[in-house]
């Protein structure tokens, strides 16, 4: 077989050739945009090894190649201050005809990107065993002051003894250093880049959990989570969409939702982050739906609320914590039901007295014009700097496509079609329009919520609308949540409660389990809108024991729903 040389890599010619007088190549296991890697025999201490020599970039000035030959010694000096099974260990840095070569442990292996080429997808329990290494690295690395700031799968190694090793700190950033970038560039690859380095600001520990997240995400459902045709649209999906549906994740599905939220401050935290992913490799879905996002139980307590929020939880207007055995088309719920907007106070808490609704509307239109116009400027630095790197075991990455041009504003959100199976309901009343399942019934309509139930009434999604919308979503949710441990003082359990954004919107998300009179019961509510707008929620709730199962309708209701005015 006959390679051709290309951009100065080392072709199969190459093999036998001593490098710096000591290693001798043997096999060529990898290429990718940065340097190719061979299996080479260390002489002197008769030991495999892996060297990965640079590229050589004649298209490059002299400066950019400064930059780059630096870029390639970081990730020698920043992988070697962190000693840890799960990370690649380096052992030297040559040169080889005036280019750098990192001389590292050799690591017989496939790596995940590999493994999921052809929309090829895991087991959520298998994802959880290679996330486990992942964040085994990672809070090393964290630890040692090192972001990796380019997790993906395809730097991720599955060795032949079942060790997980994280590899390619190319474009790591050690605590003390200039980022080596210029103004408005990032370096990386787009479909697992966090949405804050999307806004440009200066990425953390967070960062590389968000990675994580889009890596356990197309491990169990076959692709990154916010990719589309461009990545500019990437780009701008990872920086304002909300994250879609899940249909494979399983018992992994709350833990990556965690970890992609919007807001690094409200993602769970590394250790969070190994517990969860420790309690999904050993069978334990309920302990880790209280682990992600918050990384702790809240144990269910007594007590009273007084006022108008209490008096909101009981009785014929909202329908929460009455009834037997699920939200029956006669009256009696199992299951809390969508707050309604006495819920909030009474009084409309947050109102905005600087202005009308249509200014608020005009600011959020240039908020995203912002954006977008801040995407579109990082992308196209990404789009020269991200192609220099590609992964260390000759992985499976691919180029991200050319940025699109043009459009500096954000498009207008397009539902998809309705699904099959399902209807759209349009409530002239509350303004709003989504699709429900045909064989679902109206079960109660109020001036401020509507709820359809299924064949069995057991299961009920609730759509509301809260007008004028309070501080922030996760405030009502607070209410709500006071409220609901009154009624269930011994078996309410959060799963999770945190903030993210719907469409460009503040937006929270709650889920919980509860039990009642018959059943277990699990619920997700979805509350969206500015203070002083109109706040929208969606509410599903179904028995805990056929959640997998009614849980698409949710996402389904969610991703198709619209407001009417």
């Amino acid at each position: 077989m006959y390679v051709s040389k290309v951009g100065g890599g080392w072709d199969v010619s190459d093999e036998g050739r001593l490098i710096a007088g000591r290693y001798r190549l043997a096999e060529r296991i990898g290429r990718g945009g940065m340097g190719t890697v061979w299996r080479a025999e260390d002489e002197v201490l008769g030991r495999q090894i892996a060297l990965k020599r640079l590229h050589a970039h004649h298209h490059l000035s002299d400066d950019e190649l400064a930059t780059l030959y630096e870029r390639m010694r970081r990730e020698a000096r920043s992988a070697a201050r962190i000693t840890h099974p799960n990370v690649v260990v380096v052992h030297d840095v040559v040169d080889d005809e005036g280019l750098p070569c990192i001389v590292m442990e050799y690591v017989p292996s496939v790596t995940l990107g590999d493994l999921l080429k052809d929309d090829r997808t895991l087991t959520p329990e298998e994802a959880a065993r290679i996330g486990l290494g992942m964040i085994a690295a990672l809070r090393a690395a964290h630890a040692a002051g090192v972001l990796h700031r380019d997790v993906k799968p395809g730097n991720v190694l599955l060795a032949h003894d079942d060790r997980v090793v994280l590899t390619d700190f190319g474009i790591a950033m050690t605590d003390g250093t200039s980022t080596l970038t210029k103004t408005g560039e990032m370096v990386g690859s787009i479909d697992y880049m966090a949405p804050e380095r999307m806004r440009g600001r200066t990425p953390g520990p967070a960062s590389d959990l968000w990675a994580l997240g889009a890596t356990l995400h197309q491990a169990v459902e076959g692709r990154p989570p916010f990719h589309k045709d461009t990545a500019m649209e990437t780009a701008y999906a990872i920086a304002t969409d909300p994250l879609g549906p899940m249909d494979q994740a399983g018992p992994l599905e709350p833990l990556i939702e965690a970890l992609l939220v919007k807001d690094p401050d409200e993602r769970p935290s590394a250790e969070q982050t190994e517990r969860a992913l420790r309690t999904v490799r050993a069978g334990d879905p309920t302990e880790v739906h209280a682990l992600a996002g918050t990384g702790t139980r809240t144990e269910p307590r007594s007590g009273s609320v007084t006022g108008s929020a209490a008096g909101s939880v009981t009785g014929s207007a909202t329908g929460r914590g009455r009834g037997s055995d699920g939200p029956g088309a006669s009256g009696a719920t199992d299951a809390p039901r969508m707050p309604t907007r006495t819920d909030d106070g009474g009084d409309g808490r947050g109102r905005n007295r600087s202005g009308s609704r249509g200014e608020d509307q005009s600011r959020g239109r240039k908020r995203r014009a912002l954006l977008w116009t801040t995407v579109a400027a990082t992308v196209a630095g990404a789009a020269v700097a991200g192609t220099l790197y590609a992964t260390t075991y000759g992985g499976g990455g691919r180029d991200d496509a050319a940025p699109s041009h043009g459009t500096t504003s954000a498009p207008p959100y397009e539902p998809p079609p309705v699904p099959e199976g399902y209807h759209l309901v349009r409530d002239k009343r509350l303004g709003v329009a989504f699709p429900v399942p045909d064989d679902w019934t109206a079960a109660k309509k109020t001036p401020d919520e509507v709820s359809y139930t299924d064949p069995t009434k057991k299961a009920e999604i609730t759509v509301g609308v809260v007008d004028p919308a309070g501080s922030h979503p996760i405030e009502h949710f607070k209410t709500i949540e006071a409220n609901t441990k009154v009624n269930y003082p011994t078996s309410y359990r959060k799963l999770r409660m945190q903030k993210t954004t719907f469409r460009g919107e503040p937006a929270a998300i709650w889920e919980f389990t509860f039990q009642g009179r018959a059943r277990a019961f699990r619920a997700i509510d979805l509350g969206y809108g500015r203070a002083g707008a109109k706040e929208y929620d969606i509410y599903l709730s179904a028995p805990d024991a056929q959640w997998t199962t009614f849980r698409p309708v949710f996402n389904k209701v969610r991703d198709g729903f619209t407001t009417t005015g």
